[in-house]
């Protein structure tokens, strides 16, 4: 049964540890410009660490939700590669919002592309099971040519 999700195992703790990473940024920033909490701004540098940090804990679960229900419903191989891809573009997000705010945005436009294609691949697994359940077919393997 592990080997079934070993991959999406791999992936949301990976996830896991790049969020704490880039809380580990946040209070290094912090000292790096004086700035304490509760306070959440003071130096551009610190603002956009901060920013960029509390952009990605938004997606997070949005993120880590999407990964399993793709991953169990369509294919865990190809979910997981997304999520990998997805979190590779997430740290060149964070990086690049730290360095200035339009450097942001390339990785996040792609970063936004892979949630919609997990998303995508999260509804094909779906309909592709209700549809076998209640109909007794395949779509995967009457499109694509898959067996399972």
């Amino acid at each position: 049964m592990h080997d079934h999700f070993a991959l999406l195992a791999f992936v949301t703790v990976a996830a896991v540890l790049e969020q704490a990473y880039f809380s580990m940024q946040v209070i290094w920033a912090r000292r790096k410009y004086k700035i304490s909490p509760p306070s959440t701004s003071g130096h551009p540098g610190f603002e956009r660490i901060f920013r960029a940090q509390l952009n990605c804990t938004e997606y997070f679960p949005l993120f880590i939700s999407i990964l399993w229900v793709a991953g169990y419903f369509f294919h865990e191989g190809t979910a997981a590669a997304c999520g990998l891809f997805y979190l590779y573009m997430r740290y060149e997000y964070f990086h690049g919002y730290a360095a200035s705010a339009q450097e942001r945005l390339k990785p996040m436009y792609i970063s936004a592309t892979l949630i919609w294609i997990l998303i995508g691949l999260s509804l094909f697994g779906l309909t592709e099971h209700f549809v076998f359940a209640y109909f007794g077919v395949r779509i995967k393997e009457m499109l694509l040519g898959w067996r399972l």
